[in-house]
């Protein structure tokens, strides 16, 4: 990236040390391939909720918690990103004013361009909506000025959830797609670092498949687009501004 080029940092928050690479380790590499910075904020490690093959190993507590992180460093190194763990708990992960403000400090400090969180909806998972409400109020606040936290006030880096596991059911119906093909082999390598949800492989590679087929559909056949495109679905939650409709 040359030194006249705005940059497009992104930032991710995640619920549990595994939701960043299912849902945007394409988003997170690409980033990382253009020069920007990418971070990533897990609230928890996933270590009651989404670690039963170390449980039925019979690990305990703050031993998951080691392996988890380990696992999700791994990956986020894969990607180029950043990461932080906030270790708040997870199954419930609760909502706390105290959450909220470490979130508002993050936000503060690493001023995104983007941010990529959960959807507000999942009746499968209560700690993906606490996040995704936490991660947009802590946007809310970090933006006004008599807020108190160090840094200047946010701007209003635009919002998009990432798909979740069963998207019908979370009312999921996304209006982004976007191209991870450059970059769907180090996706797959930062899957493969998590290998107490190895399960999850395969599905993600599959929805992958099935969101490029969509893209290709609808950029039409001018772009050229290869056989084997890559994507990742999203949906914006705050309107897109523009000059031009196109």
């Amino acid at each position: 990236m040359s030194d006249d080029t705005p940059s497009s940092p992104v930032l991710v928050i995640s619920a549990h040390a595994g939701d960043f690479v299912w849902r945007a380790a394409g988003a997170i590499a690409l980033a990382a391939e253009r020069g920007d910075r990418a971070k990533v904020v897990c609230l928890s490690f996933g270590e009651r909720g989404e670690s039963a093959r170390a449980w039925r190993e019979g690990r305990g507590l703050e031993e998951i918690k080691g392996i988890r992180r380990g696992e999700a460093e791994a990956a986020a190194a894969e990607l180029g990103a950043e990461i932080e763990f906030l270790d708040a708990g997870d199954y419930p992960l609760a909502e706390t004013p105290e959450l909220v403000d470490r979130l508002v400090r993050v936000y503060r400090d690493f001023e995104p361009a983007a941010v990529l969180t959960h959807t507000l909806s999942d009746p499968y998972n209560g700690d993906h909506p606490a996040a995704a409400r936490m991660a947009l109020q802590a946007r809310v606040l970090a933006q006004a000025i008599g807020y108190d936290a160090p840094g200047e006030p946010l701007g209003a880096p635009p919002v998009f959830f990432f798909e979740p596991h069963q998207p019908e059911q979370c009312d999921f119906r996304p209006d982004v797609l976007l191209d991870i093909t450059p970059v769907f082999e180090r996706k797959r390598r930062a899957m493969e670092r998590l290998p107490a949800q190895q399960h999850m492989w395969d599905y993600y590679t599959d929805l992958a498949k099935r969101r490029g087929v969509q893209l290709k559909r609808n950029a039409g056949p001018n772009l050229g687009l290869p056989h084997s495109t890559m994507a990742e679905a999203y949906v914006r939650l705050y309107p897109q501004t523009t000059g031009v409709l196109a």
